[in-house]
């Protein structure tokens, strides 16, 4: 027990660390930042989801005392939470019979996971939104006047002089872009930060031998059918009006990259056996690195192998 409690404080010094690098600005603290809930995933896969907790605990305490309560709020919100959360799903697990009778454990699902990690990304930016106040015009006009004080600080000018940006000719259309589209980015970098760090998590913990679960096999997950259906509610609600909007948008963001993780999953059991499988999925995974779009084009395979079963009609048996 007493080390699972160390463990769990240097899990949670570590992860606020990372977190608290961001006060610094410089591009490196932004990859640290989102790094942040690494420490504690390792923690709850290789030791407890309670290490996690501790760890999680002890790093918004110290970050509280370092920077104040927002930083305590902001750490477990975005980190502490949400990878306690997650390492618990993934060490989740039930008694099961195998063939013969045999005991066995059913772990939790992998796209159970992805499901969960996507939705504690919406969740995540949603509460920032509310956090403007419980209407679409709050929350446009906080994001704008903060959005301007970051900008003014990146140009270093002055509050009461009018907003320039070197090579842009009307900043203010760039803001107005920007107040639209920064919460679906949230929620998109949000759901694939926390598929990384626990991606990460348990290839750092099964190379040290102390993952309990067995490697899930990526390219068999499925989704329950009832998540299509959000998924295509919350993009028919984003075009509605006021906040509804922009929360169904937010949540239909992070579905999107939730289903393009199952399109990504479709294509790997697709393509075992062939030729060129190596060129292809590379191909398709630069370019999601360099452009990004293409994830919407996964996103519609994965829908369509929620429903069609596309795994199932034309996948290889994999290799013995």
């Amino acid at each position: 027990m007493m080390q699972f409690g160390l463990i769990g404080i240097g899990a949670g010094l570590a992860s606020a660390l990372l977190f608290a690098s961001v006060a610094s600005g410089s591009l490196l603290s932004v990859v640290l930042f989102y790094l942040a809930p690494l420490p504690l995933m390792i923690a709850a896969l290789g030791w407890s989801h309670w290490t996690a907790l501790i760890g999680a605990l002890i790093g918004a305490l110290a970050l509280s005392a370092a920077f104040g309560s927002l930083f305590l709020l902001a750490f477990l919100a975005c980190a502490g939470l949400p990878a306690w959360w997650l390492g618990y799903l993934t060490m989740l697990a039930r008694p099961a019979s195998a063939n013969g009778g045999a005991p066995a454990l059913e772990w939790y699902p992998p796209g159970r996971l992805v499901i969960w990690a996507g939705l504690i990304g919406a969740l995540v930016v949603a509460v920032g939104i509310l956090s403007y106040g419980g209407d679409a015009d709050s929350f446009r006009a906080g994001l704008h006047k903060t959005l301007i004080e970051l900008l003014r600080a990146e140009t270093e000018e002055p509050g009461n002089a009018p907003l320039t940006i070197p090579g842009v000719s009307n900043p203010g259309r760039l803001v107005d872009f920007l107040v639209r589209t920064v919460p679906l980015a949230g929620a998109v970098i949000a759901t694939i930060v926390n598929l990384l760090n626990l991606w990460l998590a348990g290839r750092v913990v099964n190379y040290s031998g102390r993952l309990a679960r067995p490697w899930p096999r990526l390219a068999a997950m499925t989704f329950p059918r009832p998540l299509a259906a959000v998924f295509l509610l919350a993009l028919a609600s984003s075009f509605a009006g006021g906040l509804l909007g922009i929360l169904s948008g937010v949540l239909a963001a992070s579905l999107a990259i939730v289903f393009g993780v199952l399109g990504l999953a479709v294509l790997h059991a697709v393509t075992q056996g062939m030729n060129a499988r190596g060129l292809l999925l590379g191909g398709v995974y630069a370019a999601l690195v360099v452009f990004g779009w293409p994830v919407l084009a996964l996103a519609l395979l994965g829908l369509i192998e929620t429903f069609a079963g596309l795994r199932a009609r034309f996948a290889r048996p994999p290799p013995a």
